[in-house]
This record gives C-alpha cells, sequence and structure tokens, in this order.
C-alpha cells in the first residue's frame, strides 16, 4: 500500500487563518430524475421505477432499491431482480423542466435561490434563518412549503460550502457552524464522486492508495496532492477540507458584461428560445473571454410581453462552457413556459438577459475542439469555425448545419444521426451495443437517403432471388443501377442477414445485405457498392450505399 506525505504540524497555523465559506442551505429532491420520469409518466411513487443512460441504471426510486436495484447496474441485472421496473430514458432537459416548480416554491419563502442542478437548490441562510427566527424553524417551514407546494419528497442541509451542504442535505441534518471540516472527516472518498463531478478515477485511485475517508485525504499537504492528482485532485482536496471549491476573492463583474435580446415576435415556443439561447451564449462567453473571465453562476432574466419579471440563477462547480450556457437557458425557458397554469406567463418573452453574477479567472476554462468536445486543444480557429457555423445557422434556420453522432444499429443509415449544431452531441442508449447482425466492417462513404433501385442478376440474366436459408438463388454477374447499364462483378461478400422490426405488420419479412465490387468505371476505378433485398417491396434489390 503506497502511503503519501501527512500533513506537518506547520501547516496548521495557515489552515486556521483561512477564509470560512459562506454558509449554505441546500435543498436536495432524493431521485429527483426518477421523480420527473414519474410524474411526466403519470406513475405512481409506489412503483418501482429507474433511469437508465448507457444501459445502466443512474438513478433509482426507494422501492426499486428495497428490492435491490441499484446504480451502476445493467438493465438485465436490474430487470432481474425487479421484472416489474419501470424504466426511464435519461433526460437532462425533462428534469430540468420539471424542477423549476420546487425552484419556484423555494424562492416563495426565501430570496436568491440558485438551481446547482436538476434535483438540488442552493441560497445564503443567513438573512432567511434571522428571519424566520433561527435556521431550525427556517428548514422546518421551507420543507413543509415545498413539500405542499409540488408533492415532492425533500431533504434539507445546512453548512459551510456547498459541497458540505449538498452532503448534510443527503443526511437531512444542519452542520454546526465553523464544523463542516469535522462533519466531513468520516465520510467516504467516494462523496467526491458527485454528479457531473467526473471524480470516479480519482476517488478508485485514492482507495487503491489507502486512503478510505474525506478526512484522510484532507490530512495530506496542498503541495502533494498538486504534485500526484493534478489541478482536479487540488480542488477534491479543498473540498474534503471543509473549504470552498474556488479560492475566496471573487471578483464583481462589472455591469456590461450582461448580454440583452430583444425579441419580435415575442418568444412563445421553446424551440424558437433554445435556437436564440445559443447565439446569445456565444456572444455572452465571448465578452467574458475577452475580459479573461468565466461565468460559474449564471443569472437568466426575462422580461414577458405584458411587463412579468421572470428570473433565475444557475450554479455551476466547473465554469460555463457556451453550450452550457445554451443548455441552461433553454433549460430555465422550458420551466417558465410549462408552469402550472397560475404560473405560467400570460404572454410571451419580448426581452432575454444574461448575467454573470459571479466569475472566476478564464484559464480555469479548458475547452475542447469545436467549443466543447474533449480530448482536442480549444484553438482560434475552432473559435472561428463555430461563429462562421453560428451565422450559417442564422442564415439557414436551426437544421441548416448538422454535425454527426454515431449511433447503435445494423445497417449504415441506422449507425449515424445528424444533430444540429449546437444541439447535445449524445449517442443513444445502447450504441456500444454488439449489434448481432450488423453489418461488417468497412461501413460505406456514401449512404442514399432513399435507396437506389437495381438489378442483380445471375449468369443466366434472371434477378437474384434469396432462399429461406438467407443464401442466394445463384451467384451474381451483373448488376444495374443508376444509368441502368449492366456492370459485372469481381467480387462479392455475404449475404449478411437482417432481422429487425419484425413486430410491426407492415414491415416484417426477410432481409440480406450484400457487398459487392464491380468492374471499374469511367475513372478506371473498381466501383464497390452496398446491396439490400428485402423480401416484400418492389424493387427487391437496393444499393443502400457506395464505398470509397
Amino acid at each position: 500500500m503506497t502511503t503519501l506525505p501527512q500533513r506537518s504540524s506547520a501547516d496548521s497555523p495557515r489552515t486556521s487563518r483561512r477564509a470560512r465559506p459562506p454558509r449554505l442551505l441546500v435543498l436536495w429532491c432524493p431521485d429527483w430524475p426518477v421523480v420527473a420520469a414519474a410524474a411526466e409518466s403519470g406513475i405512481s411513487p409506489a412503483e418501482p421505477a429507474a433511469v437508465l443512460a448507457a444501459n445502466r441504471v443512474v438513478a433509482c426510486s426507494a422501492v426499486a432499491r428495497a428490492v435491490g436495484v441499484r446504480r451502476g447496474m445493467r438493465r438485465r441485472e436490474a430487470q432481474a431482480r425487479c421484472p416489474e421496473l419501470a424504466v426511464f430514458a435519461d433526460d437532462t432537459d425533462r428534469d430540468a423542466r420539471l424542477f423549476e416548480t420546487v425552484a419556484t416554491a423555494t424562492e416563495e419563502l426565501i430570496v436568491g435561490v440558485e438551481v446547482v442542478r436538476p434535483g438540488v437548490v442552493a441560497v445564503p441562510v443567513a438573512g432567511a434563518a434571522r428571519y424566520f427566527g433561527g435556521e431550525r424553524r427556517l428548514l422546518e417551514r421551507l420543507v413543509d412549503h415545498v413539500s405542499a407546494r409540488t408533492g415532492a419528497e425533500c431533504q434539507i442541509g445546512v453548512s459551510e460550502g456547498l459541497f458540505a451542504a449538498t452532503l448534510a442535505a443527503h443526511r437531512a441534518r444542519p452542520v454546526p457552524e465553523g464544523t463542516a471540516a469535522e462533519f466531513l472527516a468520516p465520510l467516504g472518498v467516494q462523496e467526491l464522486d458527485q454528479p457531473g463531478s467526473g471524480r470516479r478515477e480519482l476517488v478508485d485511485l485514492l482507495r487503491r492508495l489507502g486512503i478510505r475517508t474525506l478526512g484522510a485525504f484532507a490530512q495530506l499537504t496542498e503541495r502533494d496532492v498538486l504534485a500526484r492528482f493534478g489541478a482536479d485532485g487540488a480542488l477534491a482536496h479543498r473540498l474534503a477540507s471543509g473549504r470552498d471549491e474556488r479560492p475566496p476573492g471573487r471578483r464583481r463583474p462589472a455591469p456590461d458584461l450582461a448580454v440583452t435580446e430583444t425579441c419580435d415576435p415575442p418568444l412563445e415556443r421553446v424551440d424558437a428560445a433554445a435556437f436564440l439561447a445559443r447565439t446569445l451564449a456565444s456572444r455572452f462567453h465571448e465578452g467574458l473571454a475577452a475580459r479573461g473571465l468565466a461565468c460559474t453562476r449564471l443569472g437568466i432574466h426575462a422580461t414577458t410581453e405584458h411587463g412579468e419579471e421572470l428570473g433565475r440563477s444557475w450554479r455551476c462547480g466547473e465554469p460555463l462552457t457556451p453550450d452550457g450556457i445554451a443548455d441552461r437557458v433553454r433549460w430555465q425557458f422550458e420551466g417558465w413556459v410549462t408552469r402550472g397554469r397560475e404560473d405560467a406567463p400570460t404572454s410571451g418573452v419580448t426581452v432575454l438577459r444574461l448575467e454573470p453574477e459571479e466569475t472566476v479567472d478564464g484559464s480555469a476554462l479548458q475547452l475542447g475542439l469545436w467549443a466543447g468536445g474533449s480530448g482536442a486543444e480549444h484553438t482560434p480557429e475552432a473559435d472561428k469555425a463555430a461563429r462562421a457555423l453560428v451565422h450559417v445557422q442564422g442564415l439557414l434556420g436551426p437544421e441548416g448545419v448538422c454535425t454527426a453522432v454515431f449511433d447503435g444499429g445494423r445497417g449504415p443509415a441506422e449507425q449515424v444521426r445528424l444533430v444540429p449544431w449546437g444541439d447535445r452531441r449524445t449517442p443513444a442508449g445502447g450504441h456500444d451495443a454488439p449489434w448481432p447482425q450488423r453489418l461488417p466492417s468497412p461501413s460505406p462513404a456514401t449512404v442514399f437517403d432513399e435507396p437506389c433501385p437495381a438489378v442483380v442478376a445471375g449468369e443466366d440474366g434472371r434477378q437474384l432471388d434469396v432462399t429461406d436459408r438467407h443464401r442466394l438463388t445463384a451467384w451474381p454477374r451483373t448488376v444495374a443501377f443508376g444509368d441502368g447499364r449492366p456492370r459485372r462483378v469481381q467480387n462479392w461478400a455475404g449475404p449478411w442477414p437482417v432481422t429487425a422490426r419484425w413486430w410491426v405488420p407492415g414491415d416484417r419479412g426477410r432481409r440480406v445485405r450484400l457487398q459487392v465490387v464491380l468492374e471499374p468505371g469511367g475513372d478506371g476505378q473498381p466501383i464497390a457498392v452496398l446491396l439490400r433485398w428485402q423480401e416484400r417491396g418492389n424493387p427487391k434489390w437496393t444499393v443502400e450505399g457506395v464505398y470509397d
């Protein structure tokens, strides 16, 4: 077992003089993704339910946990333990949209509510505690009010700093002032891996090194942690020590960093707001970047045609990217327009304003290629290309610029999905599944939107067919498509049977695919095509794609 150097006594005086993080109240709705999915689908809270992403459980209800379902389980294992389990796809937009009712109910009692993520809100506790006569009275009243207004179960915690307050909410307890480090010390290091933090590898490494608790991790010196675990390890070390996510002394941005857009005609639809959000987010981010800043707390404000004022603050543990800003604007707009009848705005939004309520140094923001990817360098050329694509979208509409995302599927047309520029490029669930009967490599370079009719003939000139055992009735000799001229077959592979959508009455029937190399064309190069045969349909043979 590897042992890292321990903090010496010389570090203690310096630790004691560090500024204490602000005392925060965190309201947490347990299993919110499941609660939101069940509410949208009309499922009773008493039924076991789970939310899955990439075929693994990311959240499950208390009823499902009681019968053995756990986060991280594969779908098959979870359903084996609970056959009646209701399964929902992970949908961040849905979670954020429905969580607006909880944020609104909280704001009816306490001002300054910040949405950390769907399911968690934070608010400074000092002023509200004085107004309601103490923290305990405030917590009791807030729990009763939110539960009565929304019907959602919630837990509240209070402590110094967002991290400690969130863990206190998980345990439904207020932590006495000044004791955040003592509260965190006995907790396991797995608590560092909060949703969206991406610290699973760090937690695994700490465990292998024999560091099991937050207190043991906090005892290491900052210098050793930074040298061994890097910047993310240093941030986790701050959290484990009961300090804030970032050092104190954050700058209050100047008023001219806010970005305002006047909407004519007024915004009433979510898709129109999502399109505007991408352009506005790009302008907002560029204004901050020009001053070397990045936003960690975003204020979204709107004014309706009838003069109604709407506003919400979104807190983020990491500096916001343009995509992150656009997502939060879209989520917030969905929450506003889909509220209950008495809370919904009575008219469209005429003014939309983004305000940076908290910033950090811009060097904390590291983007990938295309302003949001990972594993590639963020360059001025990528920014220039992104701005050009946004401009083209402004001319052609949101669907005018798309990028490809690899999805699961058996055929080449199913394996690639076009996503409008700026939307989340997330593969569909099960994209990395084995997919029996999947077309073998290589995949065709050109895939037709509408398959091209073809005639595949044998030596006797008659068109080939496929037997019940998925075999060709003869060897293919010529293929005619496009200009109609038959081309001699030089080589072929297959047929590859495909059994799909057998449950759809109008889509049943056998299908096979055939890879064929034809005689050279006008450029002197052989032509390789992917053919598809289907039992039902006219014509039976079509060209699905062409290889380079």
